[in-house]
């Protein structure tokens, strides 16, 4: 059940259309719905305004099946991070109306309803190797109804790739920014654009990129002063973090 869901429901007891009783057994599966071995959060989009991912990674197809199950029949659409080219063969089998994308590892069964008014969010990549990270932001965006601009491989080392863009980064709501290696571009974008910059460091590199602690370290020691980081390889956290920022700028602007 979304927020429009509960608003529905209400007004139809304020109105007489639906008995208290009847409404009370519908919320009864408000907070959370038990799926075998799962227990979906069904309530987390009416607090959070973004519906419960499910994490496929580590899962069984049991376990992954049970919560998307869950998910689709309390909103009509679910998403699926970090899901393999096996699990998504049988998924989609399970799920036909579902859609698989093998860069950013998404299973999409619908999408929410609604969407954002204001100008597209960007998401920026460093090198090709950085796509599935973000393309896990960009889609994860489009799920909830949000714009998104691309902007690829225009990492620092050649510097005038990303000032060719610049028109496109300012004209964005806001930015991610997905970087491995020396993780620079976030710091580079944050002292040129107005727009709210949220840095996602990825494990891309050679040996003393630690497997993405070195991009980290960076992009948390920024000069770029407001810059916000989420973890390593974290493109479905950058996205959220950006529709909740997209969420609160929307509602205090009355749109």
């Amino acid at each position: 059940m979304n927020e429009s869901k509960l608003r529905e429901l209400l007004a139809q007891v304020s109105e007489g259309k639906l008995p208290p009783d009847q409404a009370l057994e519908r919320l009864r599966t408000l907070p959370f719905a038990e799926a075998g071995q799962v227990l979906a959060d069904t309530h987390r989009v009416i607090r959070q305004g973004f519906p419960e991912a499910v994490y496929a990674e580590g899962k069984t197809l049991t376990q992954t099946t049970d919560a998307l199950t869950a998910l689709v029949g309390a909103h009509g659409c679910a998403l699926a991070t970090r899901v393999n080219s096996e699990t998504a063969a049988l998924l989609l089998q399970r799920f036909p109306t579902g859609s698989y994308d093998g860069v950013s590892r998404l299973y999409r069964i619908g999408q929410l309803s609604g969407s954002f008014a204001c100008p597209p969010v960007a998401v920026v990549s460093a090198g090709t190797s950085d796509q599935p990270v973000a393309e896990e932001a960009a889609q994860t965006l489009e799920f909830a109804g949000a714009r998104v601009t691309r902007i690829s491989d225009v990492g620092v080392a050649g510097l005038h790739r990303v000032l060719a863009r610049l028109d496109d980064l300012r004209a964005a709501s806001m930015v991610i920014v997905v970087a491995g290696m020396d993780g620079a571009l976030p710091s580079v974008l944050g002292g040129l654009v107005a727009a709210p910059v949220i840095a996602v460091p990825t494990s891309v590199g050679y040996g003393a990129s630690l497997h993405g602690i070195a991009a980290l370290l960076t992009m948390l020691n920024s000069c770029a002063s407001g810059l916000t980081v989420v973890n390593i390889d974290n493109g479905f956290g950058a996205a959220v973090a950006a529709l909740r920022l997209l969420h609160t700028r929307l509602v205090r602007s009355g749109t």
